[in-house]
């Protein structure tokens, strides 16, 4: 009997947990079922994952369906109403094993606002990935007016910097080359510890005791709330990446008072060259929202200017959705056609960015993480390079950047 399928939604936290899911069905004995972990970001993420809830119904018919997430959390009587749906599980309980055992509860969805735990789950990596993520973070204390995650996730609490330590120092015994430190607001890292270390004295500590570790990359950041000692690790520390993903959300100011974001227009522009007078040639990529509620065309042309004038490498492109329970759908909305013509607009700028971004490259040299069948990865810089040869995934190849496609750059042998 084949193990249990995950299919799964949303962010690289998700992308970490649907690896905890896998092991913890197997462990619980749970075969032959099709465990949806949703996304709750957006009604485009949900309307996926209930198409994919139907889809296995009719492609697997004798197989139990099992759903949990981000929007299983905060609507389980959506899920548990759904006639393909055999079980539905918190994100609380979807890491636990016994969730998965044939006698556990059809539904077992606790409150996540009581959540308190911050012990790190246990993997060696995830299934068909070169790098691998490690949660250090849970959670988030703010309440930004278009979010809905709080209430998927519940409270802000970290992992202690000794676990991390650990867990990393396994991952490098298991071969891996890269780590990719992720969270729900990991900025946010450290404020629940004793102590209240920070992101940046977390990251010095675990590249200091950890010198095997190649190659350290860090999952979005608020630019407002790094701190010293990551910008000093930006300046000083080659292992880790010279490339920052911003949560900007926004290039104009009173959209970004709207959606209760804790940054300016400025303070994001300062971030951005901030980290290129410490880390020249560094790359930045940027969470955008086309069409939050009130947005005019000029406020939409701050953030479309905004992207060049921070000179961004990579969008991350959302279209405003709705969201229940959150202020922002209370407001005046703007239109559905425009809200896709604006996140068109955005990403047609992404791509010159990124067309921009990886002509920079050409001539210059890049160790690449092998990804997938091992004849193509990422730079330090995250960007795409396609190898002069097929290495073993997870690898790391130096190459010259001899073109790029606008898409991807060309790697060539030394």
């Amino acid at each position: 009997m084949a193990e249990a399928e995950v299919i799964n939604f949303g962010c690289r936290l998700n992308l970490f947990e649907a690896e905890v899911i896998r092991r913890s069905a197997a462990e619980a004995g749970l075969r032959d079922a099709v465990i949806v972990n949703t996304c709750a970001v957006t009604a485009e993420a949900e309307r996926q994952a209930r198409q994919a809830i139907r889809r296995a119904r009719r492609d697997h018919p004798g197989r139990q369906i099992v759903v949990t997430g981000c929007a299983a959390q905060i609507a389980p009587d959506r899920y548990t109403a759904m006639p393909e749906v055999d079980r539905v599980i918190g994100n609380r309980e979807k890491l636990l094993a016994e969730s998965y055992r044939p006698d556990a509860a059809r539904r077992a969805v606790s409150d996540i606002m009581r959540a308190r735990e911050t012990a790190p789950h246990l993997i060696d990596g995830i299934a068909g990935h070169a790098r691998s993520f490690l949660e250090v973070q849970q959670g988030c204390d703010h309440r930004c007016t278009f979010c809905v995650i709080p209430f998927g996730r519940g409270p802000s609490r970290s992992v202690p910097v000794g676990a991390v330590v650990e867990r990393a120092r396994a991952l490098v015994e298991t071969g891996h080359n890269e780590i990719v430190l992720t969270g729900v607001d990991l900025t946010a890292y450290g404020e629940d510890l004793p102590g209240r270390p920070t992101l940046g004295q977390l990251a010095r500590r675990l590249l200091a005791l950890v010198p095997e570790l190649k190659r350290l990359r860090l999952s979005s950041l608020d630019p407002v709330e790094i701190d010293a000692d990551l910008w000093r690790l930006v300046a000083e520390e080659p292992r880790l990446m010279p490339h920052l993903h911003l949560s900007i959300q926004s290039g104009d100011d009173l959209i970004l008072k709207r959606m209760k974001r804790r940054h300016s227009r400025q303070d994001a522009l300062d971030a951005c060259r901030k980290a290129r007078d410490l880390r020249p040639g560094v790359a930045l990529g940027a969470d955008l929202i086309a069409g939050f509620p009130t947005e005019s065309e000029a406020m939409f042309a701050n953030t479309l200017s905004l992207a060049e004038e921070a000179g961004l490498d990579y969008l991350h492109v959302f279209p405003y959705s709705a969201r229940d329970l959150t202020p922002a759908a209370r407001m005046p909305q703007v239109r559905g056609d425009v809200i896709r013509e604006r996140a068109a607009r955005l990403r047609a700028a992404g791509g010159v960015a990124l067309d921009r971004s990886l002509a920079t490259r050409v001539g210059t040299r890049a160790l690449v993480l092998a990804e997938g069948d091992g004849s193509s990865g990422h730079s330090e810089h995250y960007a795409p390079v396609r190898l002069p040869h097929p290495i073993p995934r997870g690898s790391v190849l130096e190459v010259r950047l001899a073109a790029s496609t606008g898409v991807a750059l060309i790697g060539e042998a030394l």
